[in-house]
């Protein structure tokens, strides 16, 4: 059996070796050379362009920047400063209202969560008011019966 193995393995190694063909590129291959080659020679011509258009730009606009450096820093600074400003003012107005929703929406769920603690809350309250008036005009008639005592 490992002999017939060995056998068929070889009979595909063959086969293989002899249905391959060696050519070379298809057309296809070629035309899409031929198609992306202009293209992308055109690119690298933009890019060069770009390129010597900017080093142009940056040999005529420094001397004027250096000329003009007293009044474009400050200038600059204060734009900068200007902008951080109302982007800081802007971040806080937002906290704000966000803070100011979620305690809202906190005091909301509390009440909805609580109306029976609520309720027992104000009723020890109103107990507790009984309880001290009560002390209270006890010690008053207290107070009422030692002064006319004292007398």
């Amino acid at each position: 059996m490992a002999d017939h193995h060995h056998h068929r393995t070889h009979q595909v190694q063959v086969h293989g070796l002899k249905g391959q063909h060696q050519q070379g590129p298809s057309a296809s291959k070629v035309l899409a050379l031929l198609t992306m080659l202009p293209v992308g020679g055109g690119f690298l011509a933009v890019a060069g362009i770009t390129l010597v258009g900017t080093l142009i730009g940056a040999a005529v606009t420094t001397p004027l920047f250096i000329l003009f450096s007293p009044v474009l820093v400050p200038a600059s600074l204060v734009i900068c400063l200007a902008v951080t400003s109302f982007l800081a003012s802007g971040t806080f107005g937002l906290t704000g209202i966000w803070s100011l929703s979620w305690v809202g929406s906190y005091i909301q769920e509390a009440t909805r969560a609580m109306p029976e603690s609520l309720d027992q809350a104000k009723s020890r309250m109103q107990d507790m008011a009984g309880y001290v008036g009560q002390k209270t005009k006890e010690v008053g008639q207290e107070i009422q019966r030692k002064a006319h005592d004292g007398k």
